[in-house]
């Protein structure tokens, strides 16, 4: 946790970078924001070095770069080992994203990418020979994100220009 509690003004930045951190300047957040180009810098940096800014990556549509298969892998691992098989789950080939769950039997959730369903088999091979179990599979027609609105001044406190 951070050694200051985030405020309005943070809450602006992590919006305006959760909506397109690539194309939005410290001066435009600035505008947004009422503060200086030089405080939304400092925040940034703060932010960053706190923990809650984790990085900056691209967000891929894998059906249009030509995976088109996007499965989502149910598992059940022993608790004391679910935190530590993380970083083994991520360097399966096609595996892009594990999440912990901490409620009901399936404790890790496994998505996977590929480009046709041979692809996609060794992945659930892998995490059975890693000893986990794999509960259910589901594959996904479309993912859908968008930045978690309680970041966004307007949307919180309503428009009051």
């Amino acid at each position: 946790m951070s050694e200051e509690p985030i405020d309005d003004v943070d809450r602006a930045i992590l919006y305006a970078l959760q909506e397109d951190a690539r194309n939005m300047s410290s001066g435009d957040i600035a505008e947004r924001t009422g503060t200086s180009d030089s405080t939304v810098r400092k925040r940034i940096q703060r932010l960053e070095s706190d923990g809650i800014i984790k990085g900056y990556s691209a967000s891929v549509d894998y059906q249009e770069s030509g995976y088109p298969l996007r499965m989502l892998l149910y598992c059940t691992a022993a608790i004391p080992d679910r935190g530590e098989l993380v970083s083994e789950i991520l360097a399966i080939e096609g595996v892009v994203s594990v999440q912990e769950l901490v409620t009901g039997e399936q404790n890790l959730l496994v998505t996977a990418v590929g480009e046709v369903d041979s692809d996609i088999t060794p992945v659930a091979q892998e995490l059975l020979d890693m000893g986990l179990t794999v509960a259910d599979e589901v594959l996904v027609r479309s993912h859908e994100t968008t930045p978690f609105g309680t970041f966004d001044s307007e949307t919180r406190t309503g428009d009051e220009s």
